[in-house]
């Protein structure tokens, strides 16, 4: 089964990735690094991306039957989404491993739609 893990934190949390040091954000990266290599390694990550901050995200919307493009995050929220993984493993269960070894910032687990 598929599914996506995306990796959220706060906008606090967005604003003080912004502001580390380089050597601050490279400490921080290690973790991430270490969870992709060991599940690559695996070969239950299928894909995944780290995502650049809000505030380069544009959303398009139907506006009286015209698509409209806009600046801002899809969604009005207080997390923001610093990047996904998309794993194929046998259950939720597994899925959920994988989520509660991420090292920092909660998780979602989103099930893939099967075609």
């Amino acid at each position: 089964m598929k599914y996506v893990l995306m990796f959220v934190g706060t906008a606090a949390d967005q604003e003080r990735w912004d502001t580390m040091s380089a050597d601050e954000r490279a400490a921080a990266m290690a973790g991430a690094g270490r969870w992709f290599e060991e599940y690559g390694r695996t070969g239950k990550i299928v894909g995944g991306e780290q995502l650049q901050g809000p505030g380069t995200v544009t959303t398009v919307r139907s506006q009286n039957g015209l698509r409209v493009v806009t600046d801002g995050p899809f969604i009005e929220s207080k997390e923001v989404i610093g990047g996904f993984a998309i794993v194929e493993v046998k259950d939720l269960a597994e899925a959920q491993e994988m989520a509660r070894a991420w090292p920092s910032g909660p998780v979602e687990v989103w099930p893939a739609v099967e075609r």
